[in-house]
């Protein structure tokens, strides 16, 4: 599947729709209007993929809507070269995203199937993450501590492990919440022992599942 004026075109009109809805970051519009987004969906649904729409990529997970790709990404203020733990790869569209802003990216999805997919589309496309199978609950320490931590799935409360991970003067954004709906929680490492919680508004995510799926 090629990147056509079209798919252009259609990615030109998405940047507009999530700047009016408040995105503000020239950087990440710039990194939502490089990234191919329909490149991350089969081919069937190619006319969905422009729309600021979530939607279902198998294994019960879901390619997240545009504008909260854009919105995680510009509360956490991302700046070139900074490490950043990404928890659920799923389609591996946030994290194209996160690439496009120049930053360091590491890596974890927990299905097997999603991970070997999007680690071969990722690839594919000139992308290099560090890319890992394995349970986000746990983050991935041996490679921390990281300057902004992302979770792309909703969980009950924060997982410590991921606190633990992330540098002081560092964030942290994460869906808080039951399977219905999460409040976005934006943590900030002040230091060892203190950390500062700030919450920005309703979203619904799947969940954060702990463990791996090796199928």
């Amino acid at each position: 599947m090629q990147d056509t004026y079209r798919h252009k075109g259609l990615r030109r009109n998405l940047v507009d729709e999530i700047r009016q809805k408040g995105i503000t970051n020239s950087k990440v519009l710039e990194a939502i209007n490089t990234v191919p987004r329909h490149l991350f969906m089969d081919s069937g649904f190619i006319n969905f993929a422009y729309k600021d729409s979530a939607f279902p990529i198998g294994a019960g997970q879901t390619i997240s809507q545009p504008y909260t790709v854009a919105f995680q990404t510009q509360i956490l203020d991302i700046q070139p070269l900074e490490k950043v733990l990404e928890i659920g790869t799923g389609s591996g569209y946030q994290t194209a995203v996160l690439l496009e802003m120049g930053a360091k990216v590491y890596t974890i999805e927990r299905q097997k199937e999603l991970y070997l997919k999007a680690k071969a589309q990722l690839e594919s496309m000139g992308y290099h993450p560090h890319f890992f199978y394995g349970d986000g609950y746990l983050g991935m320490p041996s490679y921390g501590p990281y300057n902004k931590i992302l979770v792309t799935a909703g969980a009950p409360e924060i997982p410590e492990a991921l606190i633990e991970q992330l540098q002081v003067g560092g964030k942290l954004i994460c869906p808080v919440g039951d399977n219905q709906t999460q409040v976005m929680t934006l943590v900030e490492k002040i230091s060892e022992s203190d950390i500062k919680i700030t919450k920005h508004g309703n979203f619904i995510f799947v969940p954060l599942l702990k463990g791996t799926n090796g199928k």
